[in-house]
């Protein structure tokens, strides 16, 4: 791999999910089959090296206290799935040194001072605490720095010690290597590379941690290159990593200050400063659309949009409209007319909102959500229906998209609400999912919905879509979660939801909020895609580097 084609292309790799890891996975695969730098026909071959390797590692075993050393099984041409680089030899990783297991800790023989047991933890986490242990503990387990542990449980990986003295716990492997077969740094890159593939191989074991038993381990194959080329090798790999790491640092620093815009813009909409506000709005929604570069951030920008609306944020305000105060009369109205004529049921009346969630604008108020809306009761279905429930949601959209035709015999014993197109149906059980959507059809045969709704149905007064907005907001989240009930499935009660506030703004403000939002929304969907493409693109490019490389 060229240092230089990697740079060429890293901007555009970048966008690619996991581009980093996978670059650095692709520079251990090449070092260790011999295809990062050219091979030198003058270097001593590795096959001149290996038996007085093993005669020197037999010789040390002996000495041991905690280990007898067995010659490697032979190993067959055959038995090689990868190609064999000039001057590079198969080989197990038994002939690549002394692997030594820790010794069996208990809590009970932890200190308070003495040597620290380096465990795990102590690899995986350096600000991980040492417990400490006293003894005469054989050499061998002694660790020092500069020294390769491999942790064959829980967590497999190998690892360059640097913290100083310690005594090795079980389940790491004290690597005392025969060091005129291998270098230290080669060696690292070869048990790194071995360790991944066994853990992705029928050899590692276990569910809730995974464990690699030592015979396969040690009877791994490996291919060992010439000394000087080993050294080739590590230097070409420090060089490519240091150049992903520095890549990788100065993406994080964009994303980092595109992060604190976004953050910042949020933060003064949030908070907003009246005589700024309107310029902090324009802003936001104009450069955001640029900041916003991870799905995380196009979500904050969507709901940025929703709680703007809901705030009377979103659109200038008419003095001219109809004041919302009025706008709750003619619902009133409307829905003593529909009372008396037996076509809903009459409800007592709500108290109003006393305490304000927050400032809304002139000509708009606080209502209760029972006081916007109304259901239409409850029936047991006698003939084919429509059934929606949760599953019929696209909540994304706001619709009912695949809703089940089911006979009377089919229904479920859930399948009770009446629903009528333009209703809006909001799923009370488990809310914080945010299954919200509007009826957008009049569904033949006649749709029932699931009693895990609740049904608003405006009248005409209040919009479908406002209603849609202000139920997907944080604001109305935050409220429902307020009054949840239950562990696990945890729901609002018909009674709660009913006298939950809702900002009312005047109808013809509605439209324009709605109108605002659709065109915003779209807007995010397009955003969506750009970043998608430019992330499938990305990924297009770096599996074709990938491909390159590797079959070079």
């Amino acid at each position: 791999m060229s240092a230089n084609r990697l740079l060429a292309h890293f901007d555009r790799i970048a966008e690619a999910p996991d581009a980093a890891p996978r670059l650095r996975r692709l520079i251990l695969d090449l070092a260790v089959r011999g295809r990062l730098v050219e091979q030198d026909p003058e270097d001593e071959p590795a096959a001149d090296c290996l038996e007085e390797a093993r005669a020197r590692l037999k010789s040390v075993a002996q000495v041991t206290k905690r280990l007898r050393w067995q010659h490697s099984t032979p190993i067959s041409f055959n038995n090689v799935d990868k190609e064999i680089p000039e001057g590079w030899i198969p080989a197990r990783i038994n002939d690549t040194g002394l692997y030594i297991n820790g010794l069996a800790f208990k809590p009970s023989d932890w200190k308070k001072k003495g040597l620290p047991i380096v465990r795990i933890q102590n690899l995986t986490d350096p600000t991980k605490d040492f417990n400490f242990a006293t003894g005469d503990f054989p050499d061998e387990v002694l660790v020092r720095n500069g020294d390769l542990l491999v942790s064959w449980s829980a967590t497999l990986e190998a690892f360059k010690w640097n913290r100083g003295a310690g005594v090795l716990n079980q389940h790491i492997f004290r690597v005392m290597r025969d060091e005129q077969l291998t270098t230290r740094d080669f060696l690292f890159l070869l048990l790194r590379y071995a360790i991944r593939e066994m853990a992705d191989s029928e050899h590692a074991h276990g569910v809730v941690m995974k464990h690699i038993n030592r015979g396969p381990f040690l009877n791994h194959i490996v291919l060992i290159p010439p000394l000087a080329e080993q050294r080739r090798i590590v230097a070409k790999v420090d060089e490519l990593m240091a150049l992903c790491d520095r890549l990788e640092a100065a993406q994080t620093q964009r994303e980092e200050a595109r992060e604190r815009l976004t953050a910042a813009s949020l933060a003064r909409l949030s908070e907003p400063d009246p005589e700024t506000f309107r310029a902090d709005a324009r802003f936001a929604l104009n450069a955001l659309p640029t900041l916003a570069a991870r799905p995380e951030q196009m979500q904050a920008l969507r709901r940025l949009i929703l709680d703007l609306a809901v705030r009377g944020r979103l659109v200038e305000q008419d003095p001219e409209d109809e004041p919302a105060a009025e706008l709750l009369k003619r619902i009133a109205k409307e829905k003593a007319r529909l009372a008396k004529a037996g076509k809903i049921r009459k409800t007592k009346p709500l108290p109003p909102v006393d305490k304000a969630p927050f400032e809304l604008p002139e000509n708009w108020l606080w209502a209760r959500i029972r006081q916007i809306s109304s259901d239409h009761g409850q029936t047991r279905p006698k003939t084919d229906f429509t059934y929606i429930d949760v599953t019929a949601i696209d909540k994304e959209k706001g619709l009912v998209a695949s809703p089940n035709v089911m006979t009377a015999n089919e229904a479920p014993s859930r399948a009770r609400k009446i629903v009528r197109e333009g209703d809006v149906v909001y799923s009370c059980v488990r809310p914080y999912l945010l299954n919200v959507a509007i009826v957008n059809a009049a569904f033949d045969p006649p749709p029932i919905a699931s009693t895990a709704f609740a049904i608003l149905d405006g009248h005409g007064f209040v919009l479908p879509r406002f209603q849609w907005i202000v139920l997907r907001s944080h604001f109305m989240t935050s409220c429902v979660e307020g009054k949840m009930r239950g562990q696990a499935y945890p729901a609002i009660n018909d009674t709660d939801f009913a006298r939950l506030p809702f900002p009312l703004p005047p109808l013809a403000e509605q439209r324009r909020i709605v109108a605002k939002v659709d065109e915003l929304m779209a807007l995010c969907d397009r955003l969506e895609e750009k970043l998608s493409g430019e992330e499938e693109a990305g990924g297009r490019l770096l599996d074709a580097l990938l491909a390159e490389a590797t079959n070079a």
